[in-house]
Order: C-alpha cells, then structure tokens, then sequence
C-alpha cells in the first residue's frame, strides 16, 4: 500500500485521501495532522505506560494464587488487592454533571442495537430500527407458535398476530372499561381522538397518552401515542388486506424500537489494515452525513437502501411535531491495547485507539454542523463508547485523549459524550471510580457479561481451574457484577444524563424465549439493554412499555448494594471434580465454538455473524463469546482438566463438524483434512497460548492470522 508523510507521520495513502478529501470539515488538513502528530508523540508513551500497569498487576496477582493456593481468606484477597493498587479507594459522593444529552440517553429508557460499522446494510438497517412494525416482528418469528402456512399471508396466523398486538394495546395503552379487540372506529375529529367500539364511544384511561396524528392523502391514518416515553403508532388503512379485515381498519401497530445504536468499530469487526478501518471510517462519515447507501439483490431485485427521513405529526393542539426516524447512533471506538499501520510514527505502529477517537469524532462533525434536515444528534454530541479499559487511571487516560481530540478539532468542551464499557474486572471493581474520572462527559455504563467472564477467568488463571463456562450466570460474582452496575449508575445520578445498560440477547431466532427473558432487564433497573437485530429491538420494546424503569429506581435506590466480596470471588471448582464426560462435552462445545467464530473471522473477514453452536443453534457470536471459550480452556489445560493432545483431538474433530456446517458457504475454506490453514492455526493458538495473551484478549492472534490471509489473498 502507498504511504505518504505528514508532519513526520507515515500515513498509508487511502486514509490520507479519505481524511483530507472526503472527511474534514472545519479543520484544515494541515491542522488536522499537525494536531494529531503532536497528540501522538504526547500521549502514546501513557497509553504504552498504562498496558505495562496492567500487565505488572497481573504479574503480581498471578504469583500470589501460585504461592496461596486455590484456598484463600476473601478479606486477605480484598487487603492484597488493595495493596498492590488494582482496587482504588472509594470516590467520595459525586454527581454525574453530563450535558446537554439527547432525550433518547438521557430520558427515555428503550432498546439498543449493536452492529458491525464495516457491513454498511447493517448499519442502515440498524439505524432504521428506530421504528419496527409490532405486527411484522409477531408474524415473521417464533413469538406466535407455528409458521406460517404458504407462501402468502396466512390469515390464520395473523390473526393471532393481531390479537396478540392489540393485547399488548391493552397493557400498553390501557381503554376505560374497554378492550383494542373491541375497538370497531378510529378518528381524529377537531385534533381530538375519537373510538368507538359497537356500544359506545369509548377513551383511553390516560388520555395524554395520545401524542400526536398524520392522515396521509389517498394513505393510512396514522395515530401517535405514548408510553413509559415510546412512541406507539397505530395505522389505519381499511384498504390493505390486513386492515379491510380488521373492525377498526386498524393494518399495522408500529413501535418505537431501536432508540439508539452503537455503529460498531470494536469487537463485532476484523478491521486489522489501513483498508478495513477506511471501511469503517468512510460508512460512519456516511451515517454522520445522512448519505450513506447500500444497493443489493434481493429477491432478485435490486434494492437500495438509505437513510429513513424524519416525520411531521400533528398534536392534538394542532402544533407540528417532528418525529426521528432514526435510531441515535453512537460509535464504538476500540480500546487501548491494539496499534494499527494505517498510522506509523517513527516507523511504528500507533494506538488504534486514538486513530478511532479523532477520526470518528472528526466525521461526527458534519452531522454537528448541519442546520436542516435530519440530525443524529439535536443538542450538538458526538456519542463515543470506549470499551475494554481496566481501572479509574484508564479511564482518566480516555478523557484526556478526547479532550485533546475536541481541542484539535476546535470543539467545546465535553462535545464528545463518552459511554463506559463495564466489562473488565478491575473497572467493576472499582466502578464509581471509574466514572467520578469522566463525571463531566459520562453517558453510558454497560455491563457486559461475555467480556467481563473472561476476564474474570484470565485474572484468576493461576487461582486453579474454573467451573464449566454454563454455570458462570449462576455463581455469586456475576449478581454482584450486575447488581452493581445498577447500584453505580444510581449513586451517581446517572439517570437523566445517561444509560444504564445490560448485555445481549445471544439467541436471534429464539424470539419467544427472549420476550420471557429479557424483561429481567427493564425490572433489573437498566434503561437499555443490547438486542440482535431490529425484530428483537421491536419485541423487546414492549418490555418498555410494561415496566417504568425511571420509577422502579425508587426501590432499587433502597436495597443493599451489591457485596464486593462477592465480586471478587473467583469462580473457581474450589476442590469439585468434573464427571470425564462433563469435561468432554465442554470441551467439544468450546472448541466448536472457537473454530466456528475464528474461521469467518480468519478466513472472510466477518466479525459478527450468526455461528451455530455444536447443536447447531444460531447464536450471535463476536470477540466477547471467543474469549470465553479460549480462555476457559487454557485454563483448564493449566491445571490438567484437559491435556494438550486432547485439545489437539477435538479441534480437529469439531473442524471437521464445522466445515459440514458451512458446506452451503461457496466461499468457505474447509479446515479438514489438513488442519494446517491460518484459521485452523488462530484457533488452535488461542487456546495453547490463551494464558500468555494480555488480559486474555483475542484480538492480537486474530489480527496475526487474519493479516496472513490477507496478504496471500
């Protein structure tokens, strides 16, 4: 690849050309580069400074369970953790200050969609998810029993569908003394809205709930209402084949769903050159300019996709409401441990990191400086989430480097919102910490149960062996970990300035079990919660309108927080014998699971991406699902639960399983029979050197291997 200098950066030629001739505006290029050379030579030495802190501490923690045992006093633990500064004291009482913050983040509590920011039709389609159709999401998914009989609509099954949605009317938009099945008329007469059913005119029991009306020429009736904050449109359009059916001529309930998105950077992408992250770069200049387009076959049309336009709406005063029609998208920046060569400095490479913050920020700008149309965000922010970084002095680090980024690029201060990834032990651990660091620019705490496992299995590796990755969401630390979260973002006043988040739902075809799962979360106090795709976003915003979560926080303000003893215990067997078999089938499922996600990874490029599992059910895998299963199984060859040939063995068998897995894939490369090609080889690393990866991370072997591919390709 050409390179070019600017102000002594080696800068590979396509990021040049597309930062100074697409990207900057506001800043000249001479500026820009300037500012970031000068931003690298001062803060790349800390960033370098603080991943040798982590690894001294690791250092440090993995010699003291080498000469303790598996058996340790809890109380000694906590004292030596101390001592050795991987927990820090308590902040005294602070307040999160963050502002101005959009209503979607900082009011409203609602679904999030997380999506690879290089796939450009994932990233529409998640950033269209702001509105989903209730009716499409029942009758397309698991969430109404069977399928649909044929190839046309099936009115049997809708009208279960139907039912079902106006069931959900009645919990969500509850009629006095009446039922939405009832409802045979709907109208809007003098802004007022009228229903009838066939004894009388019958009202909403919170007439404020009704928001808003459209009526479209030779079109639906559209009516707005409101509930918990989400928008609720009911469309009534007697001439569609659902609604001539329908007493009321009611077609089609369609949810405020996705409210926000992050437009991911980070662990569901294989950027590892200058050519993936232009990849990424150039599709989220594209969402922050309202212009980004994808054309594809479908069906055997073509089909381009764009940016879904806001909505005007008239209230019921006769006032003009305008209406997003897109999620608020927020990007995830990787965090501080990869280097890149799309950027060298003194013939090295340079943090990832800081390239993603000034870049991604910079191309936030143009969505900053329009004044018509469409805008991500209304109050002026550019939302970054940073992940993945490990103690209050990390995320001390992040706020410097985004402060430094605003100065180069000529922004007030605290333009740049940032949202804090609670997935690492340590930053658990010291989680108020964390965020009293970034109290002024802080609108994101987010746990996230596959990061933060292996972690928890990496720190202690040297403690003893594991228990069994399955019974992981039942031991002690993770209640602690997610119960503290809550109990965090609420101590610090987190609502109204921000999100208080939960996880993914892994599952994207098992929509069924997800409605009776999830709603945990909502209950659990988190304003968002992580969905697969934009159907699960539309059903999981029903859980919204059945639980106000800005209530609930009243009494969850009132209990017992979270016990950091409890944090802290390892999940250790603790003396408990695995059943041989037990130990195989783990085994088989792990290295089933490793060599599904890597050889997309390795050999294709794809960072996210439905993997089925050695039962072949599709789950939603990125980095986070692969470092679980790497790390459990190097843990486990380290204290003899497994031995190396046997790991060996059942890669190759599970390759030979998964290869008949994506027999279907023409541009799948089969791992068998040689077991010899990079992803193969990527896989069969993580797990031999999984303990000596820092922090038990995956991303550096699969950058090694993915590169390989990419330059015999």
């Amino acid at each position: 690849m050409t390179r070019v200098e600017r102000h002594g950066l080696d800068v590979a030629a396509p990021l040049a050309t597309l930062i100074e001739e697409e990207l900057l505006t506001g800043v000249t290029p001479d500026a820009f580069w300037s500012g970031y050379a000068a931003l690298l030579q001062d803060l790349a030495p800390e960033n370098r400074r603080l991943l040798q802190v982590r690894e001294d501490l690791q250092a440090k923690i993995d010699a003291w369970h080498a000469e303790t045992g598996p058996s340790f006093d809890a109380a000694t633990y906590r004292a030596f953790l101390s001592e050795i500064g991987y927990l820090d004291p308590e902040p005294g009482p602070f307040a999160i200050t963050t502002g101005p913050v959009d209503p979607e983040i900082a009011a409203v509590a609602g679904p999030q969609l997380v999506v690879p920011v290089t796939n450009a039709r994932f990233a529409l389609n998640a950033a269209n998810a702001r509105w989903g159709s209730l009716y499409d999401a029942y009758y397309g998914t698991d969430a109404v029993a069977g399928q649909p009989a044929g190839k046309g609509y099936d009115a049997a099954r809708g009208a279960d569908v139907i039912a079902l949605a106006k069931a959900h009317l009645d919990i969500a938009l509850p009629l006095v003394d009446a039922t939405w099945a009832e409802v045979c008329a709907l109208e809007v007469e003098g802004g007022a809205l009228r229903l009838k059913t066939a004894d009388d005119n019958v009202r909403l029991s919170d007439p404020a709930q009704f928001a808003g009306y459209l009526r479209e020429a030779d079109g639906p009736l559209r009516l707005l209402f409101r509930s918990n904050g989400l928008l609720i449109e009911v469309l009534v359009d007697p001439a569609t084949e659902v609604g001539q059916n329908d007493p009321a001529g009611i077609s089609d309930v369609r949810l405020e769903s996705a409210l926000t998105a992050i437009m991911d950077c980070e662990d569901s992408v294989a950027t590892v050159d200058a050519e993936d992250k232009c990849v990424a770069y150039r599709n989220w200049l594209g969402l922050m300019r309202g212009d980004l387009e994808e054309t594809f076959e479908k069906g055997g049309e073509t089909v381009t996709r764009r940016m879904n336009p806001d909505v005007s709406y008239l209230t019921p005063e006769g006032d003009e409401i305008v209406v997003k029609g897109r999620a608020l998208m927020l990007v995830r920046n990787v965090g501080h441990l990869m280097t890149t060569d799309a950027v060298l400095l003194d013939g090295e490479e340079t943090p990832e990191g800081m390239l993603d913050a000034v870049v991604t920020v910079a191309c936030a700008m143009h969505d900053i400086a329009r004044n018509q149309g469409p805008r991500n965000s209304s109050t002026g922010s550019v939302y970054v989430v940073k992940p993945k970084m490990h103690g209050p002095q990390e995320v001390a680090f992040a706020d410097t480097l985004y402060a430094r980024v605003e100065d180069l690029l000529g922004l007030p201060r605290n333009t740049v919102k940032l949202g804090l990834m609670d997935e690492e032990r340590r930053t658990s651990a010291n989680l108020l910490a964390c965020m009293e660091k970034v109290k002024d620019r802080l609108v994101f705490i987010n746990t996230g149960f596959l990061d933060r496992t292996g972690d928890e299995i990496h720190t202690s590796m040297q403690a003893g062996p594991v228990i069994p990755k399955g019974e992981m969401k039942d031991s002690a630390w993770l209640k602690a970990y997610e119960d503290g979260n809550v109990d965090a973002g609420l101590a610090a006043g987190l609502p109204g300035h921000g999100q208080i988040g939960k996880g993914m739902w892994a599952k994207p075809d098992e929509m069924a079990e997800m409605l009776q799962a999830k709603i945990g979360h909502p209950r659990s106090g988190a304003t968002t919660a992580w969905v697969p795709s934009p159907t699960a976003a539309t059903l999981h915003a029903t859980h919204y309108h059945m639980v106000d979560v800005f209530a609930g926080h009243q009494d969850l303000k009132a209990r017992e927080v979270a016990s950091k003893s409890a944090l802290l215990d390892p999940p250790l067997l603790k003396g408990r014998n695995l059943d041989p078999a037990e130990v195989r089938r783990a085994l088989e499922e792990c290295s089933q699971s490793i060599l599904g996600y890597v050889v997309r990874w390795v050999d294709q490029g794809v960072g996210c991406s439905k993997v089925p599992d050695i039962t072949d059910t599709a789950l939603m895998e990125d980095r986070a699902t692969l470092r679980i299963s790497s790390q459990l199984l190097a843990n486990w060859l380290m204290h003899g639960l497994v031995t190396r040939d046997e790991v060996e063995d059942a890669l190759r068998r599970m390759a030979v399983k998964v290869d008949a897995q994506n027999e279907g894939d023409t541009s799948y490369r089969p791992m068998a029979p040689g077991y010899d090609g990079p992803a193969f080889r990527a896989a069969r690393a993580l797990v031999l050197e999984g303990a000596q990866q820092p922090s038990g991370y995956t991303e550096p072997l699969l950058h090694k291997y993915r590169r390989e591919v990419k330059e015999t390709a």
